[in-house]
């Protein structure tokens, strides 16, 4: 009876080992069948795709006989067009076209006129392509004379150019979603770039002149490295170098809260009408949709110029963090008006100008399926996606804001991540253990069984 027991336990053993094999044999080939290939190009964007469309169509036409592009609320591009010739072939290209009575040559045209007039700070202003005008705001420091003599040049422009009274104040937002700290203040770390040879911290250009010291730690014990290149007022762009001279681990990711945050796998500009996300030590992550390009603000420190505005709420201590969209670096926070709770506009740095001034690259992660951890200046768009609605956007793949991403993993954390081909290798493993351990104890029961009858016969 005895013995009849083991030979059951022994079947059952080979028949789960043989059973385990099969199994893990189908988790690796179906682990490995789902693998994507690695592609071609870095991604941008889900708005990249149509957004090129209408960059495309505006080179082509011509600024004298357009207006801007945008994504609709359907994912569409909407070309604005100034006749009936250009509109038909945007539609040809697959766009929606929009017939307005001002070119852009018309609209650039007043904002000159506006720049040219007498400095007033506490103004903005941008071209809203929706309305087919230009949009000067005056947050609540300017006073009514300046009002009314601003309203007057307006006035002298056209009935195209919009003037709006805003709440709150256009300042310079200091601080932001990595918090780094000097005696001038506390900004925030917005990406890491890098010219081949050091690595360095891209944040705002408010945040520090040229020699400012950073620290990690409120007490100074930490420090990081020292800005060596400032632009503001003009444009609000700076470097930190990095003591160390090279960022480390978790260099392509941003931090947006939680311990979490996003792997940055290229830079791109971004598009009207897109869905942004922008993360900051004070008001944490926070989603909108650009409105404007080349946005010019009269800061009281001076004026900044081609901006991207947003509908992106941003509190003081958000200054220099990181603008992006689906894992595309887009901008480093400037500035703005109002705050998280009763809404505002906050103002961006866009990042590809400030590396093609600065002459460096982004540090940027592997796309999924991709190789190694590479810098790039901007990707290409993929094949791969094309247009969709603003709000159908992403801040981007998850990762933990203190690590480096795929670079960072444990050995053991990949094996046993059921995306990968780990767990069925560990299945066929344990598998093969369990049938020559099988096999073992049978050829033991059989020698000493050997050894038995032979002692009987023999004596």
């Amino acid at each position: 009876m005895r013995h009849a027991r083991r030979r059951m336990v022994r079947r059952v053993t080979r028949l789960a080992a043989v059973g385990g094999l099969l199994l893990g044999g189908t988790m690796v080939t179906r682990a490995v069948a789902s693998e994507p290939d690695a592609p071609s190009a870095l991604p941008r964007t889900t708005a990249a795709s149509a957004a090129q469309t209408g960059t495309d169509l505006v080179a082509r036409l011509g600024t004298s006989r357009t207006a801007g592009s945008w994504i609709g609320d359907d994912g569409r591009e909407v070309v604005a067009v100034t006749d009936q010739d250009a509109a038909a072939q945007v539609r040809k290209a697959g766009a929606t076209a929009k017939v307005v009575p001002h070119s852009m040559n018309e609209l650039k045209s007043a904002t000159g006129t506006l720049r040219s007039a007498p400095r007033v700070a506490g103004t903005a202003w941008a071209v809203d392509y929706r309305t087919n005008e230009v949009v000067v705001r005056a947050d609540s420091t300017v006073s009514a004379g300046d009002w009314k003599r601003l309203t007057e040049v307006a006035e002298g422009i056209g009935g195209f150019v919009r003037m709006e009274r805003t709440e709150g104040t256009f300042t310079p937002r200091v601080n932001g979603a990595q918090p780094i700290l000097s005696t001038g203040g506390r900004c925030s770390a917005g990406f890491n770039v890098t010219d081949g040879q050091q690595d360095f911290i891209l944040t705002a250009g408010h945040c520090g002149p040229t020699g400012s010291v950073w620290f990690a730690d409120n007490r100074g014990r930490t420090q990081l490295g020292e800005t060596t290149v400032q632009n503001f007022p003009g444009a609000d762009f700076s470097l930190v170098k990095y003591d160390s001279g090279r960022a480390g681990d978790g260099a392509a990711v941003v931090a947006v809260g939680g311990g979490k945050g996003v792997l940055i796998t290229g830079a791109a500009d971004p598009a009207v009408g897109q869905r942004v996300f922008r993360s900051g030590s004070t008001s944490g992550l926070r989603d909108g949709q650009v409105t404007a390009l080349n946005a010019t603000v009269n800061y009281p420190e001076g004026t900044v110029t081609g901006l991207i505005e947003t509908n992106v709420c941003a509190e003081p201590g958000d200054s220099g963090g990181p603008l992006f969209s689906e894992g595309i670096a887009l901008g480093v926070t400037s500035g703005g008006s109002g705050d998280c709770t009763a809404g505002g506009t906050t103002f961006f740095q866009p990042v590809t100008a400030a590396l093609n001034q600065l002459g460096v690259r982004l540090l940027v992660s592997a796309p999924a399926g991709g190789g190694q951890q590479s810098a790039s200046p901007a990707p290409s768009a993929s094949a791969t996606q094309g247009a969709a609605a603003p709000g159908a956007a992403t801040p981007g793949s998850s990762t933990p804001a203190t690590g480096g991403g795929a670079e960072g993993e444990t050995l053991l954390a990949r094996l046993t991540d059921t995306r990968n081909v780990g767990p069925g290798l560990l299945v066929v493993g344990g598998s093969l253990i369990a049938l020559v351990a099988t096999r073992y104890i049978r050829a033991e029961q059989d020698r000493k069984a050997y050894q038995r009858y032979y002692s009987a016969s023999w004596g």
